[in-house]
């Protein structure tokens, strides 16, 4: 009998390294998606269901919504980029249904683990992270869930309307969230076909961006993000600075206060696979995810996607004594 599709807060495990094995094919894919070498220390843990992958955006070809079948999210995992080079965007992980089982308060963590299968698995999804230049002087490109999710996730029509109720219907989001993104979407996406609605949200006037200054952050420094017209008065035409687009689902953060996460000086490229160098300031921060629910053609995603900032968008706040 088949177990039915996992819900958000179901209790899972992810299987053993000999199981997950035999999902696999000769490239370490299951139906086009790659099991990750930083996923292979998850075996035999247990974690609970935070959404299923119904709708996902697509940032490779900005086609808009896409779906991944019998896959989902898990807690807030991600990867650590330990297995590709130290790439620093730590993407949410998918995780298709077949590496999971469901599992009880009381089924134990990291029950026995054969170490040859484990090493099997490593072995098997280490040998296609990357693949080596074709000639000379080509860089390498790494592959990783985020690189191949066009190949493992099917197109969604903003006109289906089926996808968005089944983001309710399989408990993604509750009933209040569901109708306010509905609402916002209803209004927003004829505007976007009608040309109304500002694109960029945020721009400046300039072909060229303001230098902001650097202020070396550090992880865990308490900083407030600047407000909307501060922002602005950095930005190009182009609603960027120095390259670094300032997206319509970083609003609503400007003016809270939220602690660095990282610095981002690694990324890979999705489209192409390389590493992407950056050599000026770039961070991250606690609790500032994308919500997919602001930006048209991609509501309800539930990548949580980490946008990044210019140090120049923030300003450090004098921690509190406590006296």
């Amino acid at each position: 009998m088949t177990a039915p599709p996992a819900r958000k807060g179901d209790m899972v495990k992810v299987r053993n390294p000999e199981e997950i094995l035999a999902t696999l094919d000769e490239r370490g894919e299951l139906d086009g998606l790659p099991f990750m070498p930083e996923m292979v220390a998850m075996c035999g843990r247990s974690f609970h269901v935070a959404a299923r992958a119904e709708r996902i955006c697509d940032t490779i070809s900005w086609t808009g919504s896409r779906t991944m079948a019998d896959t989902v999210f898990l807690d807030d995992l991600r990867c650590n980029g330990s297995g590709h080079g130290g790439c620093a965007a730590e993407c949410r992980i998918y995780w298709k249904e077949a590496w999971l089982r469901l599992a009880t308060p009381a089924s134990p963590d990291r029950q026995p683990i054969d170490t040859d299968a484990r090493a099997a698995l490593m072995e098997l999804v280490s040998r296609h992270t990357t693949q080596a230049p074709g000639r000379e002087g080509e860089k390498v490109r790494y592959r990783c869930q985020a690189t191949q999710a066009l190949a493992a996730s099917a197109p969604v029509s903003t006109k289906d309307v089926t996808s968005y109720v089944r983001e309710y219907r399989v408990g993604n989001v509750p009933l209040a969230r569901f109708l306010r993104v509905l609402a916002r979407a209803a209004v927003m996406e004829p505007a976007r076909k009608l040309g109304l609605l500002p694109h960029p949200p945020v721009k400046g006037t300039s072909t060229k961006s303001v230098r902001t200054p650097t202020l070396d952050l550090e992880p865990g420094e308490l900083v407030r993000v600047k407000s909307r017209e501060d922002i602005e008065a950095t930005l190009n035409d182009q609603g960027k600075n120095r390259g670094l687009w300032f997206d319509r689902e970083m609003l609503p953060f400007c003016g809270r206060e939220l602690r660095v996460r990282q610095r981002v000086d690694r990324l890979i490229d999705e489209p192409t696979g390389e590493m992407i160098e950056l050599t000026s300031d770039c961070v991250t921060l606690d609790g500032a995810v994308c919500s997919g629910e602001r930006s048209t053609c991609r509501w309800f995603c539930h990548r949580e996607i980490f946008p990044y900032w210019r140090e120049g968008w923030l300003e450090r706040v004098p921690e509190s004594s406590g006296d």
